[in-house]
This record gives C-alpha cells, sequence and structure tokens, in this order.
C-alpha cells in the first residue's frame, strides 16, 4: 500500500482544505451518486408504468451532473492517494454499475486508502508530472477550480444532453 500522509504545510495553509479531506468528499459524491441512480431508476418505472414520463428528463439529468463530478472527484482523489492505475479504473467503473460506488468508497475506506489529507496542498508534497501540477493548482486556488470543475461538468453535460440519451430510442 502506497504511503499516504496529510500535508506537512501550516495550519493556515491547509486549514479550509482539511475539513474537505479526500476521505469526507469521496464518501459524499459516492452516496449522491448512489441516490441519483435511485431517482433515475424510479423515474425509469414511472415511465414504463405509465403514470408519467417527465421524471426520466429530470432524473436523468440530475444523475448525469452528479455521475460526471464523481468521476472527477475519483481521479482528483486516485492521483492524490496515488492508487494503481487498475483501481483508479474499478473506481470510474462502479459508477457505471447501479449502487456500487457507495460499497467501492467502503472498500476504499476498509483499506486505508482514504486517509490522511491533500498531499499536494501547499506546504505539502512537490507534484510531480502533469497531472500533479494539475491538482496542486487546484489545491492552492480551491474556489477557482471549484469553479472551473463546475464549468467543465456543465459543459459536459450539456454536450452530452445535446448528443441523446446513450441507448437510441426504437
Amino acid at each position: 500500500m502506497t504511503d499516504v500522509h496529510a500535508p506537512t504545510g501550516s495550519a493556515d495553509s491547509t486549514s479550509s482544505a482539511s475539513s474537505w479531506t479526500p476521505k469526507k468528499i469521496y464518501g459524499l459524491v459516492a452516496a449522491a451518486e448512489m441516490v441519483t441512480w435511485a431517482l433515475l431508476i424510479l423515474g425509469m418505472v414511472l415511465k414504463y408504468s405509465g403514470v408519467s414520463e417527465a421524471f426520466v428528463p429530470v432524473f436523468g439529468t440530475i444523475h448525469g451532473v452528479v455521475f460526471l463530478s464523481y468521476c472527477v472527484v475519483t481521479v482528483f482523489v486516485w492521483v492524490n492517494q496515488k492508487w494503481s492505475f487498475g483501481r483508479g479504473v474499478l473506481g470510474l467503473v462502479s459508477a457505471i454499475i447501479p449502487f456500487a460506488t457507495l460499497p467501492f468508497e467502503r472498500s476504499m475506506l476498509r483499506k486505508g486508502l482514504l486517509e490522511g489529507g491533500w498531499r499536494l496542498a501547499p506546504g505539502g508534497d512537490a507534484p510531480q508530472g502533469f497531472v500533479e501540477n494539475v491538482q496542486a493548482w487546484c489545491l492552492r486556488r480551491p474556489l477557482l477550480a471549484i469553479l472551473a470543475g463546475i464549468v467543465f461538468v456543465a459543459v459536459l453535460a450539456s454536450v452530452l444532453i445535446m448528443l441523446g440519451p446513450p441507448i437510441p430510442k426504437g
């Protein structure tokens, strides 16, 4: 198992990030992704039982945005925790299978693979390579990074909505 530790920076440089640890953020998005799967499935049941078709587009959009957010957070945590390639891909694949994100997150929790803080936060480890430099930039400018992440997810979701559902009608 890779040695993952909290950043060594001063309390001032990491105090805002310290409460939003990889463990906390990953747990929240894993649970949210699972809940939105349930909403989407509920919408489909209501549609195909003849109750109403109105819920599928609403719940589908919500699920799509949370799905993309989960994928972004998975990659962010994967880099921070130095997960293996296979473990990171499994984290991403868990979003495709209904209700699999929370069991995956719990498995990572039990194995201690979500422990520690943001290792590339100011005062922490020096980034190595492009991906770690991007993550370090995000951790130095969290509000700007969150805004950029929201814009990225919104643009990607909009493009996917314009392309239509993953399974063509008819």
